[in-house]
């Protein structure tokens, strides 16, 4: 089975799978089913794993991991508390949670309108925490990430404020046709590039809302599931140089990513990627 390639993390001094492990696919899962899933991060070589107290069990499941395998992961989690108070006690529940003294990343967790960034940069905000955590050696990163249509212009608006180590973002074909979100991005990624911070991209496969479909997988959004398509899109995100793709947040579809990404030659031409919009009927997640 071939590995999956890394590259440098921003300034981290890591080499990341460029592929790095979502693990919300883990929010309701088993002991069991998660170790099963850690067999197949090691066979494909995968040292990163992004994590949040927002995902259910995730952080539990991954705990036991850290017992034996802290030094080999890169390992990254979020506070979606907006206030110091609430972030430090909530960090302190995921290290709990998460078997471990330190992380290496700790993240804003979806920072994209302007009144919640305020109260989060403001006195007695959560990035104040960020700050302290970093500090005392908590966490030796801290980055901020988001949803939506404004979160590239939001991010790059935030880096202006604060040096952020780490940026994540939505990022697949489909969002990436629209050129308000597309100027917004690539300006971003530019600038990020410019100044060694890592760049991080979700959503690779997103297929749309559920809307009054019967939810058969564990995502918030209704994500393609047909491994070839998958394949495209995945190829597609990852022919885009110096970031990073974290893999879809379910159990069931991460076997086809990751042997996507680890087979990555060169990305699909444009109007194959059109045809699998067609054939997926796929829609914007965001507007």
């Amino acid at each position: 089975m071939k590995t999956i390639d890394t590259l440098p993390f921003g300034k981290t001094g890591h080499n990341s799978t460029r592929t790095l492990f979502g693990s919300a696919g883990l929010r309701q899962a088993t002991q069991d089913e998660a170790d099963q899933i850690l067999d197949l991060l090691l066979e494909y070589g995968i040292n990163h794993i992004d994590t949040a107290p927002a995902y259910g069990d995730a952080e539990l499941r991954i705990g036991p991991w850290m017992k034996h395998y802290r030094n080999r992961f890169f390992l990254a989690t979020k506070t979606n508390e907006r206030s110091y108070k609430d972030a430090k006690e909530q960090f302190h529940r995921s290290l709990e949670r998460l078997n471990t003294d330190r992380v290496d990343l700790l993240q804003l967790h979806n920072m994209t309108d302007v009144v919640t960034r305020e109260y989060i940069m403001g006195q007695g905000g959560a990035l104040e925490f960020l700050i302290e955590a970093k500090e005392l050696g908590l966490a030796r990163f801290v980055g901020v990430t988001g949803h939506g249509i404004e979160a590239p212009k939001m991010h790059r608006q935030s880096l202006g404020r604060f040096n952020f180590d780490t940026v994540l973002l939505p990022c697949n074909f489909l969002l990436l046709q629209n050129e308000y979100y597309a100027s917004h991005f690539h300006s971003l990624l530019t600038y990020c590039k410019e100044r060694n911070i890592a760049f991080q991209t979700i959503k690779s496969i997103a297929r749309g809302l559920w809307g009054d479909k019967q939810k058969s997988h564990v995502t918030w959004y209704d994500p393609i599931t047909d491994h070839e398509s998958i394949s495209r899109m995945v190829r597609w995100v990852l022919s885009i140089p110096d970031i990073f793709l974290i893999t879809v947040g379910d159990m069931q579809l991460l076997p086809s990513v990751l042997a996507a990404a680890a087979n990555f030659d060169a990305p699909p031409a444009d109007d194959v990627l059109k045809t699998v919009i067609h054939q997926e009927k796929m829609v914007p997640l965001f507007d």
